[in-house]
């Protein structure tokens, strides 16, 4: 399966399993959404259970959470990551507190999934990374998948989880791995191990990070399209990189993270996400708090700019082996 296949295949089947879990959002029904990941599932399941609203982001929120407080697992789509801001204040105030809030009487057990990130010359208003805007909300969990098998594997655990969970999906791996380097097409699914999809209904636990590569020499943490940039500069650069996807930004594997970083003595954190305020500075302060006489070197940051997300100049924005490359030799030398 490719990541679009095994995103609909984890919805597919957790409609037939139960008959709370509901997915709606703009144009998911008919149409079967901007990207195809709901093609089929309203023919399949009905239209009471996989329906298409109105363009009003803060509406699908609100209703999904009202939802949950009465029994149903919503999984909700926003067309793009994006668009996500009118709904910010139903996601932060709202599904994040009602737990709380209600001392355990109620929960929001929603999935809000979300097309995330640059690489397909969307510009400024479909190309961006929010996930740290999520990551600083207490009651939320956030997940950023790298490949079809985690993302199915991840989306049936976070549509069966009570709490309200963050799915962003990197629209540039939805077709293929990428191979780091926009001038080459990626290769298929198909002919990569991780698009080796059970059809049967599995779990990803959430909280677990992936070591994507073994190395001695310097720790990576990357997710999303990042694990095959970093995977990329490592392999041309020479450098024995240990690559870390973690898959779950909150719960966040520190243990994963503290275990490699004591090995390798340095640390560079990689991600599309503008630098300032990015999820990075949160890693970049865990590392050091945990990790600080085991390093050899300062942690590096590789990121997007902190500049609107541009459309004429995507690959020089979007942080390519090159960047990560030179930020690597660098480490090895300090």
């Amino acid at each position: 399966m490719n990541m679009i296949e095994a995103i609909r295949d984890a919805m597919d089947i957790m409609l037939a399993q139960d008959d709370n879990v509901v997915v709606f959002g703009e144009d998911v029904g008919y149409f079967g959404g901007v990207f195809r990941c709901t093609a089929g599932l309203q023919a399949k399941h009905g239209k009471h259970r996989v329906f298409d609203t109105p363009i009003n982001e803060s509406g699908i929120v609100g209703v999904a959470i009202g939802m949950g407080a009465y029994g149903l697992r919503p999984c909700v789509e926003i067309q793009f990551a994006d668009y996500v801001y009118p709904a910010y204040d139903q996601i932060a105030s709202e599904a994040a507190r009602l737990r709380h809030r209600s001392n355990g009487q109620f929960y929001a057990p929603l999935v809000i999934r979300m097309p995330t990130g640059g690489g397909i010359f969307g510009g400024q208003t479909h190309s961006q990374s929010p996930e740290a805007l999520f990551t600083h909300v207490s009651g939320l969990k956030t997940v950023v998948p790298s490949n079809p098998y985690d993302a199915k594997g991840l989306l049936i655990s976070s549509i069966e989880d009570d709490d309200p969970v963050i799915f962003l999906e990197p629209k540039r791996l939805y077709n293929g791995p990428f191979d780091g380097h926009h001038e080459r097409p990626s290769i298929p699914w198909s002919k990569h191990p991780l698009g080796e999809v059970p059809e049967h209904h599995y779990h990803v636990p959430l909280g677990e990070a992936a070591v994507r590569r073994q190395g001695s020499a310097v720790t990576i943490l990357a997710y999303g399209t990042m694990v095959y940039v970093a995977e990329a500069a490592a392999a041309e650069t020479g450098i024995d990189a240990e690559i870390i996807d973690l898959r779950t930004l909150l719960p966040l594997d520190m243990a994963t993270i503290e275990t490699s970083v004591k090995k390798t003595g340095r640390c560079m954190v990689v991600h599309e996400a503008t630098l300032t305020s990015g999820f990075g500075a949160e890693l970049c302060a865990l590392v050091q708090e945990s990790c600080f006489y085991h390093l050899e070197a300062p942690i590096e940051r590789v990121t997007g700019w902190d500049t609107p997300y541009p459309h004429a100049l995507e690959w020089e924005y979007f942080p390519g082996p090159a960047r990560v490359g030179s930020a690597l030799k660098r480490m090895m030398e300090a």
